[in-house]
Formats: structure tokens, sequence, C-alpha cells
């Protein structure tokens, strides 16, 4: 592992609904290293969701303090913050998000148009198994193909965080299989820091490290003295 790219001290995030203050995170510590695989494990209601919109800054803590290196996260005005999702953090949810109406390789030059120092498209097309359905629109690809597209897309901004939630969730188990190997694969070869959220135990198997949320609190924190590989994960 590498050294500290993210520190979260005491999150808190609380939403307000009139007069009743609810909080999501309770004050959250935890930090994420270089080169690093995480799993952040916990049931719904957890507050996994909003840890993940808050450490990828398309969100704000109400309270505490989040760094990325040196970079003060919780003190970042928009545009630095809009700075900091564009070049630093590649995004993969459970639903693709790709565009119906652009083909594969145009969804993928879409993050390529905004990065600062952009992976090459036709060369990740080939990484994620799909040379030779770059034309092909989203309605024309399976499920697995149309994740493996937003995975490109998300590496393409060559960014040096990317956070998963729940990136296998509408998959069978040998397609989620495939996704989990691919980054697993792209950690190795780019050297990414990759969080996983998910409710599925199982896929911790193959983490680093495995965080536990529970009631907007980090239970626990585990390091993986064995990780599995990908291929052997199930569900």
């Amino acid at each position: 592992m590498g050294a500290t790219l993210i520190s979260a001290e005491d999150i808190k995030k609380r939403y307000e609904m009139g007069q009743v203050h609810v909080y999501a995170l309770k004050g959250v510590n935890f930090t994420l290293r270089e080169k690093e695989l995480v799993v952040v494990l916990g049931e719904s209601g957890s507050g996994k969701t909003t840890l993940v919109n808050i450490v990828g800054g398309m969100d704000r803590p109400t309270e505490g303090r989040l760094h990325f290196g040196q970079i003060a996260l919780h003190d970042c005005d928009e545009a630095a913050l809009t700075d900091y999702r564009r070049n630093q953090v590649g995004f993969i949810f459970q639903f693709y998000n790709l565009m119906p109406n652009l083909t594969a390789r145009e969804n993928i030059h879409l993050a390529v148009e905004i990065a600062r120092d952009p992976l090459n498209v036709e060369e990740l097309l080939r990484q994620v198994g799909l040379g030779d359905r770059g034309n092909h629109f989203p309605s024309q690809l399976s499920g697995g193909e149309q994740q493996r597209v937003a995975i490109a897309r998300a590496l393409a901004k060559n960014p040096r965080l990317l956070l998963c939630d729940e990136p296998t969730g509408a998959l069978d188990l040998p397609t989620g299989r495939q996704i989990l190997s691919l980054l697993s694969e792209f950690r190795d070869r780019y050297g990414k820091t990759v969080v996983i959220i998910t409710h599925n135990t199982n896929i911790s198997r193959m983490a680093d490290r495995i965080v536990y949320l529970k009631d907007g609190k980090v239970e626990w924190v585990k390091k993986n003295e064995k990780p599995i590989p990908a291929e052997e994960v199930s569900w």
C-alpha cells in the first residue's frame, strides 16, 4: 500500500426535515491509501452512499474534516470541488448511466473531453474486452458490456480514486465476477485506489481492507491478510 490518499476525521452529515434533524453519518473516521482496494460494507441505510457522495465531492459534510492528500476538501469552494470530481475521481454505479444516443466509444469520449490527463479510449475499449463493440449503442449491448463501458468511461479521466457503488448489483454471478476482475486488474495496472460499496459480504473477500458501516458510524475496519482473486467471489 502507498501513502494516505483520503483521510476522513469525524465526518457527520445532517439532513433537516422541518424541525427534525436526521444524521446519515455520525462521526466517521477512516483512511484510504494509494493503490489499495477497499470494500465498504453495510446494510441499507447505514450511510454507505452518503459517505461515497462526500468522498467523491458530490456532497459536503455538515461537520468534520476530509482531505485528499494535502487538499482540505471540506474547505473547498464549488469550483475546486468540480475540479476534484473532474480530474481525481471516477464513478461507477449499479445503473450504468450511459447516454443512450451515443455509442460506447462516444460515451467514453465524454469523460476524455473534460479530463486534464486522459487515457487512450481505444486502448481502454480493448482492455475491457469491447475493442470490436465501440460503435454499438447501449441498447445493443448486454448489461455486463454496458457496465464495462461505464468502467472504461470512469477510467478514461485517469483518476487517482475509483468509487464503485454496487457495481455488480444488477449483474449475474459470472458477469459480476468479470466486472470485479476488471476493477482489480485496473488497480494493479494503473495504480488506482478502488473503493467498492456493497451490501454483499462475499465481495469483501477480495479486498485489501474492509470498512463496515452501521447506523452512520464505522463499526469496524479489518485488514484482509489473504484477499482472494475476483474470479473466486460468489454470491
